[in-house]
């Protein structure tokens, strides 16, 4: 059960940005292929760069409302695969199979996605505090994920209770039209 909040935790780190959460990882295990063997063969240098690149494109890039859009785009499309990355490289050694956290971790990204993608869309971008709120609220996802994965894990579910609930006015908003 622990192994199941942990990958919900680092799936909702997933939705917000996605090389961010990938490089806290990293650093936090000291290996940065994260567990995906494809990564293995690559240098862990160039990866390392890659997510330094990626990070700082989030980090900086997301205040303007232009990256904002492309952003938006970028992480529709990755954030599944980065939600299941993340949910197995943070759910080693568990009792269970790992692809399904992986797949628990894709879809629990994949919504939180889609919704702050429906309030992007309906507000035209995001207010200043709330990127700022994103920023904080993706690297405290990733360390509850790795240090307190029970309460990460809860608070992702909360996460998940209240995008459910914002889908239902963006539905409703949209049905205005």
């Amino acid at each position: 059960m622990i192994e199941l909040l942990a990958a919900l935790s680092a799936a909702a780190a997933a939705s917000m940005r996605i090389a961010v959460p990938l490089f806290v990882i990293g650093i936090l295990h000291h290996d940065f292929s994260l567990g995906i063997p494809l990564l293995t063969y690559i240098p862990s240098l160039v990866v390392l760069s890659g997510l330094i690149i990626g990070s700082l494109i989030e980090l900086v890039g997301s205040k303007q409302r232009l990256i904002q859009r492309l952003l938006q785009l970028v992480q529709l499309i990755f954030s599944p695969f980065v939600g299941a990355f993340l949910a197995v490289s943070v759910t080693t050694g568990a009792t269970l199979h790992s692809w399904l956290f992986g797949i628990v971790g894709a879809l629990l990204a994949f919504v939180l996605q889609l919704v702050q993608s429906g309030w992007f869309y309906r507000l035209h971008s995001f207010p200043l505090w709330v990127v700022f709120l994103q920023d904080v609220l993706c690297i405290l996802f990733v360390f509850l994920a790795v240090n307190a994965p029970q309460v990460g894990g809860l608070v992702a579910l909360m996460l998940l209770l209240l995008a459910v609930r914002s889908m239902k006015n963006l539905h409703r908003w949209y049905k205005q039209q």
